[in-house]
């Protein structure tokens, strides 16, 4: 039966975000139905479509009591609105219902697993938020929580871990059929480490080991974890909170991780190998991975920051949306990303230039628009004379512009949204190493309305962020210090 707490839900979203016209949205990315969305939840196949669940505060495009939303698609481009599908209305998750995951059972039903929350007072006088792991299941549209929630407790958490930073479970299927799930947790040190659950039936689940130890690497808590087989070898996902500054590898605040290794099922050993991270942009953070039908391993993120939320005006109709999903990849052990093959399939009015000479400013016949996919090739004139610096501009009129730039002897790329339009004094760039005197670069950059995502070297590295520049502001122009040479094929994207 449905609360009426989650009742409430689903009036104000449906009278809410039937107001909000399809111009105002992306395109073909998934933004919130109404208010509030953040962390991408239960990521999964299930009776011939993908869904997708989303960290939800429908009454207000501010973070707040967390719900699930809930968007079903055919092919992860094309999303359809269902109604929230979790609202914080028992007494184990009454303050929220935090990131999980979904998995189909058997019977027919999907399973959804997530962290309620509650807050306690403490002997000190602070209110703080106790932690639990929790089960629904149901039809797809409709979930009945589990009258025995919550199934994971600080009962269950290893010595010295936090009762306070236990959450955001991700289930999966091991080989032999038994249901295991990745938790973020907090041991006694105050950094991140990964715990294994297994369960026999997806309901009752018991503490396998700790899979995974931050020992003070990577930032602090880590949080929304994935754990999965990709091309021979195993990937742990994670989103350290606290990072500290690595060169150009890992930034200062909220950023992912990718670990790659070995992982032996029998004993539960995970042994890391490798160790970068995900995306060096500005805006991606707590992404979740789904097996297609075909076997292709596609991710999505969180298209935002929390350092930079306030990038979106209070009063937005909507704020947050989610990233293009994104097939993986082991190249040179590295976890490589391209987006979805299916892409394509929206691209129209193909634009090609070849030797392009760009020395100043250049603007091209053809090559504008907000939602576009571009394939860009650039080196210098002169083999044996390096331009410093080239760069495209983008989301572009006489006061605004987004930019992407290269600098050949830095060997560096950097994303800088400065003159989008923001209001805020926050974080409006980020930068990533590619290579020292590379005299050539590739990259493939999408657009979207109010994102940009930067695919170099095929996916070696990505970046990432968005901009809320005023639609009308759809020029592109590139620029050199220098002699360079460009090669340049752009499409219009068409949902």
């Amino acid at each position: 039966m449905i609360s009426q707490i989650l009742s409430d839900a689903r009036r104000l979203e449906a009278e809410r975000g039937a107001r909000i016209t399809e111009s105002e949205r992306p395109g073909f990315h998934l933004s919130s139905y109404t208010g509030w969305m953040n962390d991408p939840n239960g990521f999964t196949y299930y009776n011939g479509q993908y869904h997708m669940f989303y960290q939800y505060h429908p009454y207000k495009s501010q973070w707040g009591p967390m719900h699930w939303g809930h968007a079903v698609s055919r092919d992860l481009l094309h999303w359809e609105y269902l109604p929230a599908a979790l609202a914080p209305d028992r007494y184990y998750d009454e303050d929220g219902c935090f990131s999980g995951s979904a998995l189909p059972l058997p019977d027919g039903r999907l399973l959804l697993m997530y962290t309620g929350v509650r807050k306690e007072l403490q002997p000190d006088g602070r209110m703080r938020e106790v932690q639990v792991q929790c089960m629904a299941a149901g039809d797809g549209t409709d979930f009945e929580k589990y009258p025995g929630n919550p199934v994971l407790s600080e009962n269950d958490l290893p010595a010295g871990a936090s009762r306070f930073d236990f959450r955001d479970p991700k289930m999966f299927i091991g080989s032999d059929g038994v249901y295991r799930c990745v938790i973020g947790s907090r041991p006694a040190d105050t950094s991140g480490q990964i715990l294994l659950y297994k369960s026999r039936d997806g309901l009752h689940w018991q503490f396998e080991k700790i899979l995974a130890e931050n020992r003070n690497r990577f930032g602090k808590m880590w949080e929304c974890p994935d754990f999965f087989s990709l091309d021979g070898k195993q990937v742990l996902l994670t989103s350290p909170q606290d990072m500290l500054s690595q060169g150009f590898e890992y930034h200062a605040g909220n950023g992912t991780l990718c670990l790659i290794g070995s992982y032996d099922e029998a004993n539960e050993e995970f042994t890391e190998e490798t160790i970068h991270s995900i995306d060096y942009g500005i805006d991606f953070y707590a992404p979740q991975t789904v097996l297609m039908p075909d076997g292709r391993r596609v991710m999505i993120g969180w298209m935002q920051n929390w350092d930079a939320c306030e990038i979106r005006e209070p009063d937005s109709p909507w704020a947050g949306q989610m990233s293009l999903p994104r097939e993986l990849f082991l190249r040179n052990g590295r976890l490589c990303q391209r987006p979805i093959l299916e892409l394509a399939k929206l691209r129209s009015g193909r634009v090609e230039y070849h030797d392009v000479a760009v020395s100043g400013r250049l603007e091209l016949p053809g090559v504008d628009g907000r939602m576009v996919d571009m394939e860009i090739r650039v080196r210098p004139k002169d083999p044996g004379k390096l331009y410093s610096k080239f760069a495209v501009h983008f989301a572009e009129n006489e006061q605004f512009y987004t930019s992407f730039r290269y600098r050949p002897y830095e060997g560096t790329v950097k994303l800088d949204r400065n003159f989008s339009g923001s209001r805020r004094a926050i974080l409006h760039h980020r930068r990533c190493f590619v290579g020292n005197d590379r005299a050539e670069l590739r990259f493939r950059m999408i657009l979207d309305q109010y994102s940009v995502e930067v695919f170099i070297d095929d996916g070696e590295k990505v970046m990432t962020a968005t901009m809320y520049t005023d639609r009308v502001a759809d020029g592109i122009s590139f620029y050199t210090e220098g002699e360079a040479v460009m090669d340049i094929v752009k499409y219009d994207l068409r949902p």
